[in-house]
């Protein structure tokens, strides 16, 4: 059996905390934490041993992770204007690297980080952790269904993906400042065009509208965004298709729209998050992923399905 991969977490925040130590530490069979990047810890342990109670190495600046011989795999978990930097420096080192999204601010940046992990045979890759949203798997496997079910919608002809929330004033956080990869399209529209992608591949024409709706802040750091991925007809397409990806920052709704797909047979609708996040902030221990209960949706926020009965004309709804 293959050793487990020692890694370093960059960044003990939100990211670092919840999205990846967790894990980590629940397969151990895989990953071994054997670092962080912390650079004033508040107590000998640092948060994640007060979080979960693990002892894992303390390193205090970038340099010491990268000169540290036994790190093979670094999880860049900082503030977004670090993530072409850091990832840059860690596969210069010969490091793995696995970066949040977005990976950087610029395609061109992107292009850069993956020759140079290429040219050193490293693996060099994005995180999307919505991949796996609960939500997002369901309509995956409705998706996938053959056209004699009879849950399925028929042909595609519209897609919105979904994203809102109310909030009037600013968090005063990094993510309000005008530093590069800032505002909403590089935070909420990374994941929901990732979706979208993944779903349905690359559009024939994009549109994009993106504000800063409120006038609070930089106005160069948006906080709401509409985004068309247009398809065309073809072989296998006989209709037009849209894909509208949309983040709303003054959106007076509880729960919040999160899916509505049209097509020539039915429709499907979904109302509320993804439960994991908020599992993963107060888990008691990491052990607790790999529960039946984790991940599993209040049946009060699952989506429905309205379709057409054989006869063209009744229809019926089901979750």
């Amino acid at each position: 059996m293959a050793k487990p991969i020692n890694t370093c977490v960059l960044g003990v925040g939100l990211a670092g905390l919840t999205f990846h130590v967790p894990f980590i530490l629940a397969l151990p069979e895989v990953f071994t934490l054997h670092s962080v990047l912390e650079r004033n810890p508040q107590s000998s342990g640092g948060k994640v041993h007060d979080r979960f109670g693990v002892t894992a190495k303390i390193h205090r600046t970038l340099e010491e992770v990268l000169e540290d011989p036994e790190v093979e795999l670094v999880i860049v978990g900082t503030p977004n204007q670090t993530h072409y930097s850091f990832a840059k420096a860690a596969l210069e080192a010969g490091k793995h690297v696995l970066v949040d999204k977005p990976v950087t601010a610029t395609a061109e940046q992107a292009r850069e980080l993956g020759a140079l992990a290429r040219s050193k045979g490293l693996v060099l890759y994005g995180f999307q952790n919505r991949r796996w949203d609960s939500d997002f798997l369901a309509l995956k496997r409705l998706l996938a269904l053959p056209g004699s079910s009879p849950q399925s919608l028929g042909t595609l002809l519209e897609f919105e993906s979904h994203f809102d929330r109310y909030r009037k004033g600013l968090k005063g956080t990094w993510k309000d400042e005008p530093l590069p990869a800032a505002g909403q399209t590089f935070d909420l529209g990374a994941h929901l065009i990732d979706q979208a992608l993944t779903l349905f591949g690359r559009p024939n024409k994009l549109t994009a509208f993106i504000q800063n709706t409120r006038g609070v802040g930089s106005p160069d750091v948006d906080d709401t965004f509409t985004i068309h991925f247009h398809y065309t007809t073809g072989p296998t397409r006989p209709y037009p298709f849209t894909a509208i990806l949309r983040a709303h920052i003054l959106s007076v709704r509880s729960p919040q729209l999160r899916y509505i797909v049209r097509g020539t047979r039915g429709t499907y609708v979904k109302y509320g998050l993804d439960v994991q996040e908020d599992q993963l902030k107060v888990i008691p221990t990491p052990k607790a992923i790999l529960e039946d209960s984790y991940g599993k949706e209040p049946e009060a926020i699952w989506g429905t399905v309205e379709n057409f009965e054989a006869d063209d004309a009744t229809v019926r709804k089901s979750t």
